[in-house]
Order: structure tokens, then sequence, then C-alpha cells
């Protein structure tokens, strides 16, 4: 067994996040030991890691529609006069708000997006040029990155949302918007958004309607009025309500987003609370989501990815076996056309000639088998990694698959992938197990989190860590 490396990505994440949670310090280890399985098997190279799927960063998104509410919450949220959002219909980007140490904010191309895993819409590049071939060079125009000098913004992520009243209902916008409601850990819809009518808001409603069950819908509104009156915000909140369930919108948190507008003196700090308390929450949210995402990605490998080489290897059988018998039936014939002209039927019954023909005709077949073999697995090896990109997995399928073709498997009817087998079985189902405790350990820790993390973070920043650099079990 070729013992895999600790990948540099999870070390960095072992030093950036994972001491803030205990469940998450602990997950790296059962990351590096999903990571040996999938290296056994051929799936990734040495210093990949499947913990790069997700982000994990807690991710807060941020939608709106035609009025100015969404640019000016994040304006006063962040404490800036600098225009972070805005309505114009000419900049139609999933803009990606991170906090730097710098003095300055700057703003990153799509492709500092595309690249980096530990940012959202790492390589989503792909899924552009798949919707629609040639479009992934546009990524630019579609993705970009602003990086601020913001306390508010330290230990999370924004991604701000296009207006999607203005934005074209096309392939891409629909896979973008999707995709970064799906990786988020919040979702705060400022019902301005729900005042219009476009072909992308019914498409945002009915993605709405089917992830409302995951909690992490906050909806805001923009009522400067409402935000005054305790009464009138109560109204408020209820009309609204009603016209989201009418929608079909059930579920979520509603809040009177508050407004600069009604502070007498200002130099008063607006009162967020209610919205911090929600977005405190969101390093739980992140937590659970990563422990998801580490449970998805064990039963991805038997669910998805061998079924996937398993298939390709049936195929490859079938196609080998069928070539194999085209060419034995054409000896057959052969040898029918000379039993009809020569008459060579006593030779083939002859108890000495006969073997010796037999051992012959293999020793001609087995060698015309193995090269139809190699041949039919360059077509089965492009065809996988056309299924690759399709299913959009980092596992390498066509390296698993070429493990297979070797001289026994290829004169044998095996049809289960290389190291696929009752060890690796066991293994990812005990990693499952694990992962299953971890979750039970954040639902233990849960209400005394904070107090943890403090007693974490105030030890000697070396003692946090597994040190996963030099695992080796």
């Amino acid at each position: 067994m070729t013992e895999k490396t600790t990948s540099k990505y999870l070390i960095n994440l072992e030093k950036n996040f994972a001491n803030n949670s205990p469940a998450l310090l602990k997950s790296l280890k059962i990351f590096h030991d999903l990571d040996q399985i999938e290296h056994e098997l051929g799936l990734i190279e040495i210093d990949e890691t499947t913990a790069c799927k997700k982000s994990w960063w807690p991710i807060i998104n941020l939608i709106g529609g035609n009025s100015s509410a969404k640019s000016r919450f994040i304006n006063n949220y962040l404490g800036t006069q600098q225009s972070l959002s805005g309505i114009q219909v000419s900049s139609q980007k999933y803009t990606v708000l991170l906090p730097n140490s710098q003095t300055n904010s700057a703003t990153l191309p799509g492709t500092a997006l595309d690249v980096d895993p530990r940012y959202p819409f790492y390589q989503i590049s792909t899924k552009i040029e798949q919707l629609q071939p040639n479009e992934s060079s546009r990524i630019n125009s579609y993705l970009e990155l602003k990086t601020i000098p913001n306390n508010h913004l330290k230990g999370k992520l924004f991604i701000d949302s296009p207006n999607m009243i203005t934005t074209q209902t096309s392939p891409i916008n629909l896979m973008l918007m999707e995709y970064g409601i799906e990786n988020s850990d919040l979702v705060l819809v400022f019902t301005d958004l729900f005042e219009s009518v476009s072909p992308m808001l019914d498409e945002l409603v009915k993605l709405m309607v089917l992830q409302q069950d995951t909690n992490k819908f906050v909806y805001l509104i923009d009522d400067p009025i409402a935000s005054l009156n305790p009464t009138k915000a109560s109204e408020v909140v209820i009309s609204w309500q009603k016209k989201l369930a009418r929608m079909g919108l059930h579920t979520g948190q509603f809040i009177i987003v508050p407004s600069a507008q009604n502070n007498i003196n200002p130099q008063n700090k607006i009162d967020f609370s209610e919205i911090n308390q929600r977005m405190t929450n969101v390093e739980h949210d992140r937590s659970y989501r990563i422990l998801d995402s580490l449970e998805k990605n064990i039963h991805h490998i038997e669910d998805v990815v061998i079924p996937e080489v398993r298939k390709a290897i049936t195929l490859w059988k079938e196609r080998v076996n069928v070539s194999s018998l085209i060419v034995l039936s054409m000896f057959a014939t052969m040898a029918v056309f000379a039993e009809i002209q020569m008459g060579i039927l006593e030779f083939l019954i002859d108890p000495i000639m006969g073997p010796i023909i037999l051992l012959i005709l293999i020793g001609i077949m087995v060698p015309i088998h193995l090269l139809i073999s190699k041949l039919h697995a360059r077509l089965i090896i492009k065809k996988l990694n056309e299924r690759q990109r399709e299913l959009h997995l980092m596992e390498n399928l066509a390296n698993l698959f070429e493990k297979n073709i070797t001289f026994t498997r290829m004169l044998l009817p095996i049809n289960e992938p290389f190291g696929w087998n009752k060890k690796i079985k066991n293994r990812l189902l005990q990693l499952t197990e694990k992962t299953k405790d971890l979750v039970q350990l954040l639902n233990d820790d849960f209400s005394t989190y904070h107090e943890q993390s403090n007693i974490l973070n105030k030890t000697d920043g070396h003692e946090n860590y597994l040190d996963l650099s030099k695992l080796h079990d």
C-alpha cells in the first residue's frame, strides 16, 4: 500500500479553520483517511484531497431586486461608504466579498475564484464550458472577487448575487444561481425582489421552494417606517409571510432591516444585533455542511465512482468478447472451407494432432484477444473522461479503469474494479461511522461551542492541530 502524503490543502485548513471547532479538527483526519483510500484506488493524485470539494468558509449569499436595499445594507453593515454593490444592469456579476489585511480593497477577476479551492465557484469554468462551449473564457464577465479590509467579514464570506430582475435567464445564469444557493450556509433575500416580475425570479422561487427546508433563508424587509414602529413591523412581517406563502415559500426568518435614516444622531451605530445573531450561527451551519459533505464524499465512492467504472468494465468486456468471437468465427469459417476443399476434420479429431491444433489456435487467439482488449480500452478511457467531466467529478475514473488492463483481468471475466474489495468497503464503513460520531459531537458541544473555542484560542497554536503532516496510519 502506497502511503499518501497529507495534502497541503488539508494542512492549510487545519491552520485557518479547524481550530474553531473540535469536530472540524477531527474531521481532517477522516478526510485524510478517505484521501488515502481514493489514492490507493488511483482516483486522486498524491497531493489532492476531497476536502476541496466544498469551501470551508462560512458563506452568506445576498439576493436582491431592483431597489437599492441590498447595496445600502452592505454599505451600512460593513460601515463603508464605498460602493460595493450596485443595481446597474451593466454589472451582472456574482461578486465574492472577502476580508483582507490590507488597507485598501482590491477587485480581482473571476479566474481568481475558479482556480482557488478555498473559495466558492472553484472550477466553475468546467460547468460553464459544459453548458456553453467556449463560454468559460468569459468567466470574468460572470464572477469577480473583492477583498475588503473589514472586521465584519472576518471569518466569513459574502456572495453578492446580481440583480435577479434584470439578469437574463440563461443556462449559465441559472447554474450560477443554483450553485450559489446550494453552497451557502445563509441566504439573505431582500423582499424587494418579489415586487417585480421576471423569468429569472420565477426560476429563483422554484429553487427556493426546493431548498426551503434547509433553514438557510432569511427574508430582509427594507421598510424604514416599520423599523421604527413595532406594531407596524409585525403587520409588515405578516403581510410578507402571506405573500410568500402564496408562492410556496412557507419557511424562513423575517427581519426588518435597520435603517440609517432612523438614527437621530448620525454617529450612532445601526443596530444589526438580530442579523448579527443569525450570522454568528453561520459558523455552526458551516460545520454541519462540511461534515455532511464528508459523509457524501464517502458514499460517493460506492454510489457513483465504482458503479461508473464497473459499468465501463462491463461494456469493455462485452465489446472485447464480441470482437474476439468475430475473429474466432472467421477462423471457423476458414476451417469449414478447408474441410470442404481438403478434408481436415480427421486432423481435428486426431488424438495427437487435435490438441496441437487447439494449442496453436489458443496461441493465436490470446495475443489477438489482448490486442483487441487494449484497443477497446482506449475507447472506453475516452468515454470515461467525458463522463467524468459530465458528472463534474474530481476522481479520475479512467485511472482506476486502467488498473484493470492487466493480463489476468483481460482474460478472465472479472467485472469488479481493481482494488475494490471487502477490506476497502469496511474501511469506508468505519469512516462513515466516525463522521456520524462527529455530528453527534457537534450536537453535544453546541451549547459550549464558544467556551471550547476560547479555550482552544488561548492555548499554543501548534497544540491545537492534529499535525496532519505526520499522519502515517
